[in-house]
Parts: C-alpha cells; sequence; structure tokens
C-alpha cells in the first residue's frame, strides 16, 4: 500500500505539445536523476510517448523504444543511468523479484515504470506518479501524485 500522498497536481494536456512542455519541465529538475516515477494509464494513454519525450529532454538521441516485450530499456544520460520499464506481461509479482530488478531499484539512477500494478508490492513507493486518462483526440487528462519529499520537488 501506497503511504499518504504529499501533493497532487491536475492538468489538462489539449495535444502532444503540453505532453512535451510537461516532460521537458521535468526534465529541468535535478531531482529527476535518481527519482522513480511510476506511469499509470489505460493501453493508449500515452505513458510512452511521455516517456520517450522525457527521455529525449534528458538528452537521449538514438531510438526510444516501448519495453512492452523487452521489459526494460536502459539508457545513459549525462547525469547517470536511466531505466524505462514495462510490467504490462507480469502475470505475478515474483517476476519482478526473479528478474532482477530489485538492485536497480536499491540503486541510482532514474526508473520510469508502465504497469506497476503488475509488480505488486514489490516495488518500493514512487516519488512521483503520472496518471494518464485519454479524453477527446489527443487531449489527456492528467493527474502527477508526489509521494515523497523528491516527488514534490519535481512538481516544483
Amino acid at each position: 500500500m501506497h503511504p499518504p500522498i504529499l501533493e497532487t497536481r491536475h492538468e489538462h494536456w489539449p495535444d502532444e505539445d503540453a505532453c512535451a512542455a510537461r516532460a521537458s519541465a521535468l526534465a529541468a529538475h535535478a531531482a529527476l536523476r535518481d527519482a522513480f516515477v511510476e506511469l499509470q494509464g489505460p493501453l493508449g494513454a500515452g505513458k510512452t510517448t511521455f516517456t520517450r519525450h522525457l527521455l529525449r529532454a534528458l538528452g537521449v538521441t538514438g531510438r526510444v523504444k516501448s519495453p512492452s516485450y523487452a521489459v526494460v530499456e536502459p539508457y545513459e544520460l549525462a547525469t547517470g543511468p536511466a531505466w524505462h520499464f514495462d510490467f504490462y506481461r507480469f502475470g505475478d509479482e515474483r517476476e519482478w523479484e526473479d528478474a532482477g530488478f530489485r538492485d536497480i531499484f536499491a540503486g541510482p539512477g532514474l526508473k520510469l515504470v508502465e504497469w506497476a500494478q503488475n509488480a505488486g508490492e514489490t516495488l518500493p513507493v514512487p516519488d512521483l506518479r503520472v496518471e494518464l486518462a485519454p479524453l477527446d483526440g489527443d487531449q489527456r487528462a492528467v493527474t502527477l501524485m508526489a509521494y515523497t519529499e523528491r516527488g514534490r520537488e519535481l512538481l516544483r
């Protein structure tokens, strides 16, 4: 069970440019370097699109692909390592443990996680949760929730 939410922000993204702008603003925070950001939303909500914009804003120049089949895609940023996880295909939380991800989450680096709920209670508490809800066209209703002081810093 997650601890209490320390701060919440609601946003409306009218299009993908707004998604990219929020990703760029988040990338500007030094606190992001070692953050755990959980991305929630149904299929097609824009979790991977947001991650792609965020990684681009952090300097990734190569291909940013969905880790749906590989489960994790690693990146090397100027500020250190980053990992993009997708636990959509997990059927049991033990898969997270068996994959050896505990060491990654215990170490430094940015962790971006889609479908975190499929890893159950094995994951640590996220610093920030980004919930994306599709609306008409490319619009999104977005809720950002800080669970830690680092998460609060990311909302500033």
